[in-house]
């Protein structure tokens, strides 16, 4: 349960990064200082790595993204849907969570945060990707 929340914490942080364009020290800084949440409940570790490597990695996954995308631009993705493609995207290509974990946790946080017929989508996009 801790990796699914902290997961939740890491989409929400890169769709903040999205909008604000605040660097990642910055942007971890003010989540620690400002959050809700219980520090000691979440995987800090996991949310430091994780967004620091979708952040260092992002031109490779947008060009992932948009090369499984059909007739979508990745500009006219909402920054939510991005938000959840990019560390979905990030988890396929640079870690060693399996392929299914990944498109499950990524549906989810779809389900929880976005339009019905986002699911699709994002299951559509990502399932794609860990074919490749």
């Amino acid at each position: 349960m801790k990796r699914v929340k902290s997961r939740e914490v890491v989409m929400e942080l890169i769709f903040q990064m999205s909008i604000n364009k605040a660097a990642v020290d910055e942007t971890l800084e003010n989540f620690k200082e400002n959050t809700e949440y219980d520090l000691d409940s979440l995987d800090m570790e996991y949310i430091v790595s994780t967004l620091k490597g979708v952040h260092d990695n992002q031109e490779n996954i947008d060009k992932t993204i948009e090369e499984f995308l059909v007739g979508w631009k990745i500009s006219r993705i909402s920054k939510i849907n991005l938000a959840i493609l990019r560390l979905g995207t990030y988890e396929l290509l640079y870690s060693d969570i399996p392929p299914k974990v990944v498109i499950n946790e990524a549906v989810n946080l779809s389900k929880k945060y976005s339009e019905e017929s986002s699911t699709s989508f994002v299951n559509g996009v990502l399932d794609k990707i860990s074919k490749k």
